[in-house]
């Protein structure tokens, strides 16, 4: 999500500017490559990129194409495949033994729902959602593009009646399973794909805690597009100044503080105050509420000690309410200092968000991403 919003951002400057655009999207991938699709990258005319689509090597030839695109204003197909020897022939010596599909979307800002426009949708609410990516083979084709964003059951698309009719379904469909998919469609005798691509909106993370090792954590957090609160009951601690890039920084009570936030699937909870009461008061908050992930700071004991305080209060711990609970916080890495810290609890936030083992990818024999569904055929 922060490169859509980055993308977004770098758009209103360009238009700002004066400056013509264009987006290029990585749509279908066979084999390995360093993006998968979803990945984007805008251009504007004077070669500023916004994104990525690969991991720097095709981002050279891509700039030549997204500036044709501009010139010709005409949405276009371009393939590198890699899987040939002699990849030498596209210049871009990506060595990653795949195939590789990127459109080429000049915006046309005259246009209602161009792409960014769809993509700015995504970025304006924290709401899950599909967007539509449609594109063919046949290089004779028209390339509709990135045509359509559905959010709280609502689609968003500049697609005619015959189009939105074959999309509808799908679409619903990835919605509701919750996952990216890839489905076949034809018109006018031509065979078209759609990318589904299911979006959910980026972490929201509450840091109960404004000590100094709170910091990278936010500053790392800031650096992937994840949304911060910083919450402390000391009001020389939880300033704007010290946590300035946190989205909002509160001085609050601990059983204060869900009562004074808006949360939503992705909102997480970190309990790092070094404050053994304010943490238990936030945390008999907190497992009632049902959130993913509540990662607290300390030892074990410390946690064992807090649950049996609550249970001889009363509170009923479930296994799903225990299972949300990550204390000691993190990955084992060896982690000693704060920002060693601060990447052990990201990754270990990071892996429980995706549903990921957490182990060495040398280990790993299956594909290291994991590839779009095949819907069942409704035609």
């Amino acid at each position: 999500m922060k490169e859509v919003r980055d993308i977004v951002r770098a758009f209103d400057q360009a238009q700002r500017e004066g400056k013509r655009a264009a987006l290029a999207t990585v749509v279908h991938v066979e084999g390995s490559s360093y993006r998968r699709p979803g990945a984007r990258m805008l251009v504007t005319d004077d070669g500023q990129l916004t994104g990525a689509i690969s991991g720097g090597c095709l981002e050279g030839d891509a700039l030549r194409k997204a500036l044709h695109a501009i010139n010709q204003q005409k949405n276009k197909l371009v393939t590198y495949d890699t899987t040939d020897e002699d990849d030498a022939q596209f210049g871009v010596q990506l060595g990653c033994n795949g195939v590789v599909h990127i459109l080429f979307e000049p915006i046309d800002v005259t246009r209602e729902y161009h792409p960014v426009r769809l993509l700015r949708e995504l970025t304006d609410t924290r709401r899950e959602a599909v967007l539509l990516t449609l594109f063919s083979m046949d290089r004779t084709a028209e390339q509709q593009g990135t045509s359509m964003v559905y959010v709280d059951g609502r689609a968003q698309t500049g697609l005619a009646a015959p189009w939105k009719e074959a999309v509808m379904r799908d679409v619903e469909e990835a919605f509701q399973n919750k996952l990216s998919a890839i489905k076949q469609y034809v018109q006018a005798n031509t065979t078209h794909s759609g990318f589904l691509e299911f979006v959910v909106p980026p972490p929201a993370v509450v840091i109960a805690g404004a000590g100094n090792d709170v910091l990278p954590v936010v500053d790392m957090m800031s650096m992937l597009g994840w949304h911060t609160t910083v919450v402390d009951g000391r009001q020389h601690y939880a300033t704007s100044r010290r946590f300035g890039k946190a989205d909002r920084v509160l001085v609050v009570r601990a059983n204060e503080v869900l009562s004074r936030l808006t949360s939503d699937p992705q909102t997480l909870f970190l309990l790092m105050t070094h404050n053994y009461n304010y943490d238990l008061a936030l945390l008999k908050d907190l497992i009632t509420g049902k959130f993913r992930y509540i990662g607290m700071l300390g030892p074990r004991k410390k946690l064992d000690r807090m649950l049996a305080e609550l249970r001889a209060g009363g509170v009923v711990l479930g296994e799903d309410q225990l299972a949300a609970i990550h204390s000691p916080v993190g990955l084992d890495i060896g982690a000693e200092t704060a920002e060693e810290i601060a990447v052990s609890i990201i990754a270990e936030i990071k892996k429980v968000l995706s549903g990921a083992a957490g182990g060495s990818l040398k280990e790993k024999r299956d594909p290291i991403h994991n590839r779009p569904a095949e819907l069942s055929s409704h035609d």
